[in-house]
């Protein structure tokens, strides 16, 4: 009666049905001195599996945290920025030729003077709130990838 569950339970076995304790009876059945001559063929396979089963990996695998990623990659975004900065302050300076001929910060009638200051401190409003927006576009732009690769 035992041979004919053996037998069932290798069908199943090779036909993918079989559950983890069927698996466990076959590796046992195999492992053990009377097997059937004609279910010899499987000794040596179910011998690898149960050998294979009880190894372990020796190897440790570290893995760096994400903290770290983004402290460096801040930290190079300050670096590239400020050389951008300084690119373009000094690239400014090189080639403001005309600016510097003229004669800047002298104005004899107070409400030009304030009229001129209102236009040049609207034009940097204008500038800066553009920037914002492309901050704010990013910062959607990151919330969103987090949401789908859950960092």
């Amino acid at each position: 009666m035992e041979l004919n569950k053996i037998e069932s339970l290798v069908e199943k076995y090779f036909d993918g049905a079989t559950n983890v304790g069927e698996e466990k009876e076959l590796r046992k059945y195999f492992a053990s001195a009377d097997v059937a001559p004609h279910l010899k063929q499987y000794k040596l396979m179910f011998g690898y599996f149960s050998q294979a089963a009880a190894q372990e990996l020796e190897q440790k695998i570290v893995l760096l945290p994400m903290v770290q990623d983004k402290k460096r990659i801040k930290v190079w975004l300050s670096i590239a920025a400020s050389v951008v900065v300084m690119l373009g302050a000094g690239t400014y300076l090189y080639f403001d030729t005309e600016v510097s001929s003229q004669n800047l910060g002298t104005c004899d009638n107070p409400e030009a003077a304030m009229k001129e200051t209102q236009k040049a401190l609207a034009m940097l409003s204008n500038h800066v709130n553009l920037g914002i927006e492309s901050v704010i576009t990013l910062e959607k732009y990151e919330d969103s990838k987090n949401l789908i690769f859950k960092q």
